[in-house]
């Protein structure tokens, strides 16, 4: 099943540029965005942190209550205890709060002065006591005493402010940050208290993250509810910048009130639901068009389970949310869902004994598809069995299943330098691209695996546009050469003998593939030596091997290799081998990590096949030297 990083969230933490710079230091952006997330410091209606601006008494005080434990609690400290701070106060009680927990106080007249600038010196004395440091345990008088303090436990740490100065919005981003990492006068770290995760003075941001987002929720009608204002919020769909206009009945979404921050996931698949486990009283994982996904939401198990609405053999639709989990599952959409793809298989009267209905017992064919999301899905329809590598659309409804053959759209162009075009065309966010090949394979790319590449008619086997005319589908017709079993030849013996006029032919091809060795008795000779190489199949039967090209190579990384001035780019699926011993069989697997241009003897092997994309380093045989 697919996975988000870190929930979606993580990336957008890399976006941003917010995770640390090194080992014990942390950037201000970390800084400032945790310290959003937690609800310390809110943008205004338009979403400004002005972080120039002066801080008030009150407004510390808000900021005090968000970084405490009683966060969640503030409403019931409604009451005014000050004369210039009445029961109706906008922040009434959050100054209740502080001062009945002794983290601040008001004035010997009575009043508490909420629109007073806080000095450092008064932002310190309120840390420490929300640190556990009184008075008592501190040596020296006012305020001496509590900078001395506030300095050694790190609560100073960027701050360019000196006593007596009134803090800025800047500087109490630094001082609640270094206060989540410092120490309490009980010895544990005050960010731990809260149930944060801190590691070598700094707070994980993912997790973080993690913990103050809410959801996951649906989308009735196209709407969001939200605790803050919309007009303010940063909208994600599809980990695509968006909008509130782009929700749709049904989206999954999510939200992070601090960072006023909402994720939506219009993410769902339609199928046949063929398999729950492990029971289908209790199920925590749910197989629908033959892919299994966990069940991430008690509703939804029940939807699925032997006590809902579902049962093995039904088409059904899942709503998934940021990990591809199922948070939902409804009837089949009455707009019906459709998936474009490349046949891998299909068979004839292959229905399946693990459902039920009568609708999929009498389903005639079994079709496995390679949907443009690169995901192989199972469908079970009537009609015809459809050959490998066959384009199809198959079309889901309440009223069963079909899917049909698919003409090819050629089109031709050169991709942008940057993977964001392909000709006239833009590529949609989250443009699927699925390379493919005749006897059934494919691979999911992405657009920035065809930066550059000039692509022919016979390239493009087919594209879709979405309503603002980007390209969002395109199949492709073994543009990078991924598709195919590239392999080490590590012997041939050549058997062949000759009758008068009749030539017998008997050779073995000793081959490693996916570290294991394997021998091939062919009654074919092929126009190969050992070294890299490809094998290229037709109708489901090895057709011919071909050699690859090879390059002595000079030094390399985990993406390039060089020979020379020429530079190489490495498939992201390399096969190292390390030469040790003699024999077909003197190879073993290894790693790029393991292997140097220093210590070893490295022969790249590259496809030189004319595929538009190719070209990249497929196998690396290293010799010590």
């Amino acid at each position: 099943m697919r996975k988000r990083i870190l929930s979606g969230l993580l990336a957008l933490c890399l976006t941003l540029g917010l995770l640390c710079t090194g080992a014990g230091a942390v950037s201000g952006s970390s800084k400032l965005e945790a310290i959003r997330v937690l609800g310390i410091l809110a943008g205004d209606e338009a979403g400004n942190l002005n972080l120039g601006s002066q801080v008030t008494r009150a407004q510390f005080a808000v900021m005090l209550s968000a970084a405490s434990p009683y966060k969640d609690t503030v409403s019931t400290y409604g009451s005014a205890l000050f004369s210039d701070v009445k029961g109706d106060h906008w922040a009434g009680g959050y100054v209740r709060l502080a001062v009945e927990q002794g983290w601040m106080s008001g004035y010997v007249d009575g009043t508490f002065r909420p629109d007073q600038s806080i000095t450092l010196e008064e932002g310190c004395t309120a840390l420490l006591r929300l640190l556990g440091y009184d008075a008592s345990s501190l040596t020296g008088s006012y305020p001496t005493a509590q900078l001395a303090k506030a300095e050694s436990l790190g609560l100073l740490d960027d701050l360019s402010v000196s006593r007596g100065d009134i803090l800025t919005r800047q500087d109490c981003v630094d001082l609640f940050y270094n206060t989540l990492v410092a120490q309490t006068s009980g010895g544990t770290v005050y960010g731990t208290s809260l149930g944060y995760t801190v590691t070598n003075g700094q707070v994980d941001y993912s997790a973080l993250v993690s913990a103050e987002t809410k959801g996951p929720y649906i989308s009735q009608d196209g709407s969001l509810s939200l605790p803050f204002s919309l007009s303010s919020a940063t909208i994600y769909r599809n980990d695509a910048l968006s909008s509130a206009g782009e929700v749709e009945a049904n989206d999954v979404y999510y939200y992070n009130a601090g960072m006023s921050t909402v994720w939506v996931y219009h993410d769902r698949v339609t199928g046949t639901l063929t398999a729950l486990s492990p029971s289908k009283v209790s199920p925590t994982s749910a197989t629908v068009a033959g892919v299994t996904y966990e069940i991430g939401t008690s509703e939804a198990a029940y939807q699925l389970s032997s006590q809902g609405s579902f049962s093995e053999g039904d088409i059904v639709t899942l709503l998934l949310g940021m990990n591809g989990e199922i948070v939902q599952a409804v009837d089949p959409q009455d707009s019906s869902s459709t998936y474009y793809g490349s046949v891998v298989s299909s068979v004839k009267g292959a229905s399946t004994s693990s459902t039920s209905s009568s609708s999929t017992a009498a389903a005639q064919v079994t079709t496995q598809v390679a949907c443009t999301d690169g995901t192989l899905r199972t469908f079970y329809h009537s009609g015809t069995a459809f050959d490998p590598g066959r384009l199809v659309t198959v079309t889901i409804s309440q009223s069963g299943t079909t899917v049909k053959s698919m003409s090819n759209k050629s089109l031709e162009g050169t991709v942008s330098a940057d993977g964001s075009s392909l000709g006239k065309y833009e590529f949609a966010s989250g443009v699927e691209i699925l390379d493919t090949d005749s006897e059934g394979g494919y691979v999911r790319i992405y657009p920035s695996r065809l930066a550059g590449a000039s692509l022919s008619g016979d390239d493009v086997r087919c594209y879709t546009l979405d309503a603002d005319g980007k390209i969002d589908r395109l199949i492709l017709n073994e543009v990078t050469g991924d598709t195919f079993q590239y392999i080490y030849l590590s012997g041939i013996d050549d058997s062949s003998s000759s009758d008068g006029s009749l030539m017998n032919i008997s050779v073995a091809y000793t081959y490693i593939l996916n570290g294991q060795v394997t021998t091939l008795n062919s009654s074919a000779k092929y126009s190969v030596k050992t070294g890299g190489a490809v094998m290229l199949y037709e109708d489901g039967s090895l057709k011919s091997i071909r050699q690859l090209s090879s390059v002595t190579l000079d030094s390399l990384d985990s993406l390039w290799a060089m020979s020379g001035n020429q530079q190489y780019r490495l498939s992201e699926d390399v096969t190292v081998l390390l030469r040790d011993g003699t024999g077909a069989s003197g190879y073993y697997a290894a790693s790029l990590s393991q292997i140097n241009a220093e210590d070893y003897k490295l022969t790249g092997w590259y496809d030189d096949l004319g595929f538009s994309a190719g070209k990249r380093i497929r196998l690396i045989v290293a010799v010590p030297k």
